[in-house]
């Protein structure tokens, strides 16, 4: 009989190679300019499960952060930290930490998510592939990552609407600007005149088949809307 599991370390490194932990996110991002969203929102309402509750809203704040693995303290014994560093050791690129709160639901727990790179592949591939991984915390979370050594990037609101289809999740988010020191402002002021659109589902490793089938819903959408890999390393000078 082989000996018994007994650490958080060696917990998660079996549930990986079990490959049950859904790690990958597979990804296609568009937009719709602010005229066109209702058209949008009506044709996912027929398309998306649950026609007749409608799709769920959501009014959240956002904040990202970074920090260079090498930075991170192993002597660390904390779950969540041993958790982010025994599945991502060994990345050359910043650790990419998000953590959101949603602001019309005070008592719900915060979420952490860890977000890799993304894998664009070849030009085959249907979406973008990136490691993810989400975990509840508290409201301490900010401070604990400050006290960490991670580094604000920016922060922003999200409100929007949110459509379930099987395992695919659609998202229809308009983007807000923050106010000065992290305050939210009373009036928002959007940072353009359009909505985000986000198609994604969660999986473990090795399910690629997912991307096939997000390839297909996306097609539905058009015209309305163009949902492709987005390739970020373009925008950076």
């Amino acid at each position: 009989m082989s000996a018994p599991i007994s650490t958080a370390m060696d917990n998660l490194t079996a549930a990986i190679r079990s490959n049950i932990i859904p790690n990958q996110e597979y990804l296609l991002q568009g937009s719709v300019l602010d005229s066109a969203v209702e058209v949008l929102l009506h044709r996912l309402r027929g398309l998306c499960d649950n026609v007749d509750t409608g799709p769920e809203t959501f009014n959240d704040h956002e904040m990202c952060f970074s920090i260079r693995l090498l930075e991170i303290s192993y002597c660390l014994q904390i779950h969540m930290i041993v958790m982010l560093y025994v599945c991502f050791r060994g990345a050359e690129q910043p650790l990419l930490l998000r953590v959101r709160r949603a602001l019309d639901y005070q008592d719900m727990p915060w979420q952490l998510r860890y977000i890799g790179q993304p894998e664009l592949g070849d030009k085959s591939r249907p979406t973008i592939v990136r490691s993810s991984l989400d975990i509840a915390t508290s409201n301490t979370v900010v401070d604990f990552l400050t006290e960490l050594g991670c580094r604000l990037d920016f922060e922003y609101i999200a409100r929007g609407y949110m459509f379930r289809k099987g395992r695919m999740k659609v998202t229809v988010s308009k983007i807000f600007k923050m106010g000065q020191q992290g305050k939210i402002p009373e009036s928002m002021e959007a940072i353009s005149q359009s909505y985000l659109v986000e198609l994604s589902v969660l999986a473990p490793s090795g399910q690629d088949a997912i991307a096939e089938d997000m390839r297909i819903f996306a097609e539905q959408l058009k015209p309305l809307v163009q949902l492709e890999k987005i390739d970020y390393k373009r925008f950076v000078h």
